[in-house]
């Protein structure tokens, strides 16, 4: 996924400024995908740059809200539809599991329960989001919905893995 895509997906569901743009990752694709304000506003002007996005409204101060194009919404789909997904997953703190047995025990087995406290504080945090969050029946809310459940359930199984793992170094 890009940021150029993320912008596109929710400009697709309504106009937006930056701002309004920024809320929305905050509360819909933040576990998802971040972005920092100076990547969403640069974003947009490459995407207003490429036809892909148009200002629709101005207001005071200099806002600008912006509005997907046909030709946007052409991006959109072909990402969505033709354009394979990254599948290759990097994980540094899986690349540490394969080099364990250069520590002590207690020193792996401190490392792996450490990754399940992690594991547990981002579904805690994963299910405090999900109650913050005003679902509707529009389609963000219900694939947003979908998204938040595999979080939630990724967080679950690393938890419930490394407490294993753990386990498994037990003398």
């Amino acid at each position: 996924m890009s940021l150029r895509h993320a912008v596109l997906g929710l400009l697709a569901d309504r106009p937006a400024s930056g701002y309004d743009l920024m809320k929305r990752f905050e509360t819909s694709l933040a576990h998802v995908w971040s972005a920092t304000q100076s990547q969403v506003y640069g974003e947009l002007g490459k995407l207003a740059d490429g036809g892909l996005v148009e200002v629709s409204a101005e207001g005071p101060r200099g806002r600008k809200e912006y509005a997907i194009t046909p030709a946007g919404k052409a991006e959109l789909h072909h990402w969505l539809t033709e354009v394979e997904p990254t599948r290759a997953r990097r994980s540094d703190s899986l690349l540490r599991v394969f080099f364990l047995g250069e520590l002590t025990r207690l020193e792996a087995r401190t490392y792996l329960l450490g990754e399940a406290e992690r594991a547990a504080q981002q579904l805690a945090g994963l299910k405090e989001a999900e109650a913050a969050i005003d679902w509707g029946g529009d389609p963000l809310s219900v694939h947003g919905r979908l998204a938040m459940e595999y979080g939630k359930r990724l967080s679950e199984m690393h938890e419930e893995w490394a407490r294993w793992a753990a386990e498994q170094l037990t003398p």
